[in-house]
């Protein structure tokens, strides 16, 4: 099972895009920013630096569980791990649809050429 601690973030939502497309099971556990959630000791003992979204991969059987946060390196675990939603040729991973922060308003297309 894998454990995704989000809000309703641009960043948190693709996660559980991501593992809808790869048909993995999930629990999505909600994490309130309004409120500070993400600062409570039980938040900061998943994710130290207090943020959303969180992924605990518990799937490899006799392994310590895998924890990743920031969307991006999520989703290139995730996409490495599994085999799909990553051109297999280096070449084809450049470009605006593989720039994580293309997809959040002020994302990285404010610094684009």
């Amino acid at each position: 099972m894998i454990d995704v601690y989000a809000f309703a973030t641009p960043n948190s939502l693709k996660i559980p895009i991501a593992l809808e497309e790869l048909g993995l099971a999930y629990r999505l556990i909600p994490v309130n920013l309004r409120n500070g959630a993400q600062k409570s000791a039980d938040s900061k003992a998943i994710n130290a630096n207090a943020k959303v979204p969180v992924v605990v991969d518990r799937n490899d059987p006799g392994n310590e569980p895998v924890t990743l946060s920031e969307s991006g390196a999520i989703l290139l675990y995730l996409a490495e791990k599994f085999g799909r939603l990553l051109p297999t040729v280096p070449q084809l991973r450049e470009g605006p649809q593989f720039r994580n922060g293309d997809s959040c308003p002020g994302g990285s297309a404010a610094h684009s050429n």
